[in-house]
Order: C-alpha cells, then structure tokens, then sequence
C-alpha cells in the first residue's frame, strides 16, 4: 500500500488534480508494481498565504508524500521518485525544481486495515520490489 499526500496550492490543485493522480498512480503502478485499482491519494490545497515557498519556486510549487511499508530497494526508490520528477513535469508542463518527492517508510506491522496489521495481511502485490 502506498498512502499518498500532494500539497499545494489550492488554485493549482484544483485545476490539475486529475493530472496529478494518474501521473502519480501511473507511476507507482509501473514502478512498484501495484495493483491499477490501488489509488490512495490525499490532496491538501491551502491558501497561497498557508503556503509559503522559497523564492525560486513558481505557484506551481508541490510537495508530494508517499507512505509505504519497508522492503523496497533502494534502487527501487530512486526510480519511483525519478520516475515522479519525469511524469509530473510532463504531464503538468511544470519545472523538476517545482516539485519535492518524500518517501517515508514503517514496517508491515505498523501499517492497520482490513481489521488486521499489514505484517498480517495476505496482499496482491509484492513490497520487495
């Protein structure tokens, strides 16, 4: 399971949302090979003066979070969030400098859902990518 969160401004957000997701969701799916029906995004649109940015940064400015249980290699990192930097500049006509990739990562038994802990869930999709 991959939890994402996508801030930025709310302006921007709401006219891209949708181009966001699938760049994202796309993305995760080829790279981590989730399941096409594993979408779960989270978009936090605030006013341009609770989003305060460097100088440098445009008002397309977006900080993208991704939550994942542990097991990926480091390799495997590095591509989804390659991949990211690629997909969403394309598909947002934005520049790379406009975006910031977190990952954050906890074990499986730190993860809760279907009434069970993710160390106990049986999952259609490997997390040792």
């Amino acid at each position: 399971m991959a939890q994402v969160k996508i801030y930025g401004r709310r302006e921007f957000l709401t006219l891209k949302r949708q181009a966001i997701s699938d760049a994202i969701h796309q993305t995760i799916v080829e790279v981590l090979k989730f399941p096409q029906e594993k979408r779960y995004h989270r978009f936090i649109g605030l006013a341009a003066e609770d989003y305060l940015v460097p100088s440098d940064k445009s008002p397309d400015y977006l900080i993208i979070e991704i939550q994942l249980m542990t097991g990926r290699s480091t390799a495997t990192r590095k591509t989804l969030i390659k991949t990211l930097f690629a997909a969403l500049s394309s598909a947002l006509g934005i520049r790379v400098t406009d975006l910031e990739i977190v990952l954050f990562e906890s074990p499986p038994e730190n993860w809760g859902f279907r009434g069970i802990t993710g160390d106990e869930a049986v999952l259609n999709y490997s997390i040792t990518v």
